[in-house]
């Protein structure tokens, strides 16, 4: 019940906010209005009656233990409304109505007072008349409410009126200023929900944050910018567990599919068996490892020895190099060398730059692992074609391939991009020196 109860929408919460605030105001100030207007008229009505006393009472004579009064007073008609009393006699009295006339004699004997008279628009005021500090007689004159109620009622009806409209008017303004003020937002927010499912490099651009909008699209262009990045690299995990797998998944099948082909010895299928499960070892080796690259993004840990990493390299990719005829070698290693990263990001880092040099190499790939200062070098030599100077950083972008395997080779050209990133994530890097014959040189931080 309360879920179906509750407005929906900023603008019409705001909407409905700024007429409540609106209509209490108005209210309270046209309520604040009748009542000084209310209070205003009782003054003038007292104030007029105050002053018919005072010209009465200039008119009475008052003498040793009396007064007298003139023939002025002597009123047939009885529009004066004055009335004179000795005691409860009535020495002068208006022709008035029945409830007014008994109003009137009330006060003969009553203190200096005001009385509005019971159901009849009039008010009452009682002057006694003093000789020499005793009370002779009262002075009682009236006037009619009828003209201030009158007032009142048109000013009531007036500032009701005005009340009503003002509401009314200030209710579409502050709709339509609400609906232009937010309309941008609107429209931000739709942009960047479609942009997010269609295109992420779109951007509002609002430049320098200088106000609350310009400050919501900096806040959606960041949001946009991190969705963006999520994005391209969940995309790019999932190429680079496709492009790292691809090898031993190819390795795992031909054996299996080897070992089905015919009947084999205990010891074949053993030795298939152990293959099999060398290459799954292999897989799990090349998840955990991206797993880990994309969690923590690959930050320098550990320390690993450069040469047990490159003979890992080799040995993994001997049977490959067998089936293309290439001579792969690890020359001039040291045993001291040793790397200041995980052993199983330093395979990674490596792995894509052998296979590459055994893709293009045509008879011989020599790695080489040395020291120099701060940094641990891993040099692959293949005596393949080679990287022209145009090409020696373009062949790092995801997708790309050099001239020489164009339209020979096949492959998704994610490795060396793949070997860059994570050479770069921990300090290092993957370099490709243009020339006639293939080289690149792997740098890592030394431990």
């Amino acid at each position: 019940m309360r879920r179906s109860l509750r407005v929906r929408g900023v603008r019409t919460r705001l909407l409905l906010v700024v007429v409540g605030a609106l209509a209490v105001a108005l209210g309270l100030a046209t309520i604040g209005f009748n009542v000084l207007l209310a209070s205003a008229a009782s003054r003038d009505a007292n104030t007029l009656l105050r002053s018919r006393a005072a010209t009465e009472l200039a008119e009475i004579r008052v003498a040793a233990g009396g007064f007298t009064i003139s023939d002025t007073h002597i009123d047939p008609i009885g529009d004066n409304r004055v009335w004179i009393f000795r005691g409860q006699q009535a020495l002068a009295e208006p022709r008035a109505r029945a409830e007014t006339a008994l109003a009137a004699r009330a006060l003969a004997t009553g203190p200096r007072r005001f009385l509005d008279v019971p159901h009849s628009e009039e008010r009452l005021l009682a002057v006694p008349i003093n000789s020499r500090g005793r009370r002779v007689g009262t002075l009682v004159t009236g006037i009619s409410l009828v003209p201030y109620h009158h007032t009142q009622r048109n000013a009531l009806i007036f500032s009701l009126t005005l009340f009503l409209l003002v509401l009314a008017c200030a209710t579409v303004a502050a709709w339509w200023l609400l609906r232009s003020a937010l309309r941008p937002v609107s429209e931000m927010t739709e942009q960047a929900a479609t942009w997010s499912e269609e295109d992420l490099d779109r951007r509002f651009a609002a430049g320098e944050p200088h106000d609350e909008l310009t400050r919501l699209a900096g806040t959606l262009d960041g949001l946009l910018d991190r969705l963006a990045a999520s994005l391209r690299h969940e995309r790019r995990f999932s190429a680079e567990i496709s492009h790292e797998l691809r090898t031993p998944l190819a390795k795992l099948m031909a054996e299996a599919e080897l070992a089905l082909r015919r009947e084999r010895s205990e010891s074949d299928y053993r030795e298939s068996l152990e293959a099999v499960l060398g290459n799954a070892r292999q897989i799990e080796r090349i998840v955990e490892t991206l797993v880990t690259a994309a969690q923590h993004g690959a930050q320098p840990q550990g320390v690993a020895n450069a040469v047990e990493v490159a003979e890992a390299v080799v040995a993994a990719y001997s049977d490959d190099a067998t089936s293309r005829g290439v001579d792969l070698r690890l020359d001039g290693a040291s045993e001291r060398v040793r790397v200041g990263v995980d052993r199983e990001i330093a395979e990674r880092i490596l792995h894509p730059v052998v296979e590459n040099a055994l893709r293009y190499g045509r008879g011989e790939v020599r790695v080489r692992v040395a020291r120099n200062g701060s940094a641990v070098l891993f040099d692959v030599d293949d005596n393949g074609p080679g990287v022209t100077a145009e090409e020696h950083e373009v062949i790092f972008e995801p997708a790309v391939r050099g001239s020489a395997g164009n339209s020979t080779q096949s492959g998704a050209g994610l490795g060396l991009a793949l070997s860059r990133r994570l050479a770069r994530a921990v300090s290092g890097d993957v370099e490709a020196h243009p020339g006639v014959r293939g080289h690149f040189v792997v740098r890592l931080p030394a431990a």
